[in-house]
């Protein structure tokens, strides 16, 4: 096997990281951003005369990390793809050298 077939599969296999790390960064930030969010949530309600409760943020805080967890979901499906795909790429070419 050559050079090139290990470098399309360490390529995946960093290709996977970098787009779980960004996703978790994402995470993070919306995570962090929470505090600020229910501020403005707060102020909404008060500037249409309505009542904040704690159940209705809650709503709205699990819609948001139901959304995040998607966009995870998607990233890492597609990372396992294309690590999967490439390491049976290196699988074949080793079994037609060693053949």
């Amino acid at each position: 096997m050559n050079n090139s077939d290990y470098n399309k599969a360490e390529k995946a296999v960093n290709e996977t990281e970098n787009n779980l790390k960004n996703a978790a960064n994402d995470v993070k930030w919306k995570v962090g951003d929470l505090a600020d969010k229910a501020k403005d949530y707060i102020n909404e309600k008060r500037n249409n005369d309505e009542e904040a409760t704690q159940e209705d943020w809650l709503e709205r805080v699990k819609s948001n990390i139901s959304d995040t967890w998607e966009d995870i979901k998607d990233k890492a499906d597609e990372a396992w793809e294309k690590t999967k795909d490439a390491a049976e790429d290196v699988k074949a070419e080793w079994r037609k050298k060693t053949n």
